[in-house]
């Protein structure tokens, strides 16, 4: 299809494109959640990792991003969590992360309880989140609290920082692609405060000093809001948004624009020393626009993902016995594709109604040594009418349309999901834990490539397409020496999927509009073992970790229905990741990271059809890329100036060092006059060095 080869060709001009350019104290009765978030992110410490009781659960430290070596001098949450075990990069091109044989589609991100989706800049380089509007993160790699749902695979949730409350502060930076600036402070002092954070690329403004580029656009910008008002002691309102945008085009040829937006409000009380509760109202969309124009053929694809939810949870404290309550309803508005072709004009559009309840129990013994957390959520997502549905034969062919009065429900899927956790710590300085937890998706991905892009489409569960559910059991050992100088961890997880979608033999996501005749369903397994040894104290600190896993899928009409490697297998991963506190001054660190080649499918064999040459492909996944493995090297100075209230800092880096051209497509071409064929690798990246500067105060 014309289309489909001018979306790819386009995906890879502008990667490449994109890679030129960038180489030219308080009051305990008081709210104060954001507060201790914070201090849990920034004091993460072994005895917590030892203590805690979620197993498969990851805390970043937020406000250390920037010691460590970054892509083009842009700290990156996203790009930082890849660094830890069971966490793999998409790609070099890519900040989406995929755990324990997950798909990056299969995680949930949210920020400030919004989900958001493509939080990608420049196709997914790094991140749209800034640094200096984040307070923590938490990565929840499959064994979940109920109060969390509708991911397959993992939760990552992002918290935004409030402003300062006693006096004003503000940051400036710039680095080889972009310019930032961030003001906090109080409006009213000690009650109400305002956090505003701006970023925005500069390559264009470059381009328009050229005429040959005058009419192209290469830009991308972010921006957070936060307001926090401490109503009283036991009273506090926040109100988060969130602003991201891409666009490039090369003159009137081609546009790709795509942009994420989140407003939420919280309302945040407590109802005693031990108790609290907690109401959102949230809104959030994603939008993506691309269009082409060539050889007088107008293309134009686009997709949108809008959800608008209210939730309210509350946490109890009595007895002895702590318990979490909470419902979640949402309205999902979600068009997979909308696109244009000559005069070819079709869409899909459906909408959906997500309601959810939980409950969780947590008991500790009288000694202290054992504790148990159980819990039940309930999901009930409904297809909503308004809209054509169908039914499709075994080859994908429509068979019978189903249109109902709109927000009528179609289909109604109810899933029951338990969680159980449980932790044992015979002696202060070791512990085993152990836990069960089942998830469910109803949001599902249809990538255009191997890794997601801004590209991709996106469809609800159906009549059709069944939600996806997680199963994953998990046991770990945790250790560390008397005085939490080192710790080490080992765990192991057995995940498995039901009603895991894929592409039909011979289709690819632009065959059709209706996205469940390009797709079959099938099972999924993952299983491993992650381990990681931590150095905490010192001026060298940091961590090795490595970790064996595998990742399989079994569709009925995909690869004979047998087994075959996902194509985020494998096998091997390796991070070691290290700081150096050189001085009061200077901080050097270094990461390198190893992994083996991604599994992808090949052609096994071709024929000719009259001057047309058919390849003929007899596994699926068969085939392994050349191993991954880069060295990237930082160095941060920083010294604070007038008496302590301004601090001037400067990021150094290089990525990958020993520049490695590792693969990030292959692709395969015909010989001259189609004798045979050759695989040829692309690199997205060699060496690249960075440099930023910040002015904070």
């Amino acid at each position: 299809m014309v289309y489909l080869c001018s979306m790819n060709g386009l995906f890879l001009l502008l990667t490449a494109l994109t890679a030129m350019s960038a180489t030219a104290p308080s009051d305990s009765t008081k709210v104060k959640e954001e507060e201790l978030q914070e201090v849990i992110v920034t004091a993460h410490t072994a005895e917590q990792r030892v203590s805690s009781l979620q197993l498969g659960t990851e805390q970043m430290q937020v406000k250390e991003l920037t010691s460590r070596p970054a892509l083009f001098g842009e700290a990156d949450v996203m790009r930082s969590l890849q660094l830890l075990p069971g966490v793999k990069a998409e790609s070099d091109a890519s900040s989406n992360f995929q755990v324990r044989g997950g798909t990056a589609a299969q995680n949930s991100i949210l920020l400030d309880k919004t989900p958001v989706y493509s939080v990608g800049h420049l196709a997914g380089l790094f991140s749209a989140f800034n640094d200096n509007a984040l307070s923590g993160a938490t990565l929840y790699k499959g064994l979940v609290p109920a109060q969390y749902g509708g991911a397959s695979s993992a939760i990552f949730d992002i918290t935004g920082r409030a402003g300062r409350a006693d006096a004003w502060g503000g940051n400036v930076g710039i680095g080889l692609l972009s310019a930032k600036a961030s003001a906090e402070g109080p409006i009213v002092r000690d009650k109400l405060s305002v956090l505003l954070n701006a970023r925005r690329s500069y390559a264009d403004l470059f381009l328009k000093m050229f005429d040959d580029y005058r009419n192209n656009e290469l830009y991308f910008y972010d921006t957070n809001l936060k307001l926090n008002w401490e109503i009283d002691g036991r009273n506090r309102l926040q109100l988060s948004g969130f602003i991201s945008k891409d666009k490039t085009a090369l003159s009137d040829l081609v546009s790709v624009e795509w942009r994420n937006m989140t407003a939420s409000l919280q309302w945040m009380h407590r109802m005693g020393q031990r108790s609290e509760s907690r109401t959102s109202f949230f809104a959030s969309s994603y939008d993506m626009d691309n269009s082409i124009r060539l050889m007088d053929t107008d293309q134009a694809y686009s997709g949108h993902i809008r959800h608008y939810g209210l939730q309210h949870n509350a946490q109890i404290e009595a007895f002895g016995q702590k318990i979490n309550l909470g419902a979640q309803t949402m309205l999902s508005d979600v068009m997979s594709a909308e696109w244009q072709i000559l005069d070819d004009h079709q869409k899909e559009q459906r909408k959906g109604w997500d309601n959810s309840a939980w409950a969780d129990w947590l008991w500790v013994s009288p000694n202290g040594r054992f504790t148990l957390s159980a819990g039940m959520r309930l999901n009930a997502f409904s297809a909503l009418g308004g809209t054509y549905y169908y039914d499709i034969d075994e080859d994908g062919n429509i068979t019978w349309l189903h249109q109902r009065k709109e927000y009528r429900p179609v289909k109604t899927w109810v899933s029951l999901e338990p969680r159980v956790s449980f932790l044992w710590k015979a002696e202060p300085q070791w512990s085993l834990k152990a836990g069960y937890s089942r998830m469910t998706q109803n949001i599902h991905a249809l990538r255009n490539q191997d890794t997601s892009t801004p590209f991709d489409r996106y469809t609800i569960s159906t009549n059709l397409l069944r939600p996806q559910h997680a199963d994953q059991v998990g046991a770990g050992f945790f250790w560390m020496t008397e005085g939490q100088d080192y710790d080490v961890s080992v765990e192991g997880y057995y995940r498995h999927v039901n009603n895991v979608p894929d592409y039909r033999d011979g289709v690819n996501f632009a065959s059709a509009i209706e996205i469940e005749r390009l797709l079959l369903t099938g099972e999924g397994r993952s299983y491993g073992v992650e381990l990681c040894v931590r150095k905490n104290t010192g001026c060298l600190t940091g961590w090795l970790s490595y970790t064996l896993a595998w990742s399989q899928t079994r569709i009925d009409g995909i690869n004979g229905g047998e087994w075959y490697d996902a194509n985020n297998d494998r096998r091997h991963d390796i991070n070691v990741v290290l700081t150096y506190r050189l001085s009061s001054a200077w901080t050097l660190s270094a990461t390198w990271v190893f992994n083996t080649g991604q599994a992808f499918t090949a052609p096994s064999a071709k024929y000719q059809l009259i001057d047309n040459y058919i390849y003929y492909y007899a596994e699926r996944n068969g085939y392994r890329a050349p191993d991954y493995h880069r060295l990237d090297i930082g160095a941060v100075w920083s010294r604070k100036m007038a008496g302590g209230k301004l601090t001037r800092e400067w990021n150094f880096g290089i990525f990958n060092l020993y520049n490695r051209y590792n693969p990030w497509l292959i692709r395969f071409e015909d010989s001259t006059y189609g004798r045979g064929t050759k695989a040829k690798q692309y690199s997205l990246f060699g060496i690249v060095p960075s440099v930023s500067f910040n002015l904070k105060w």
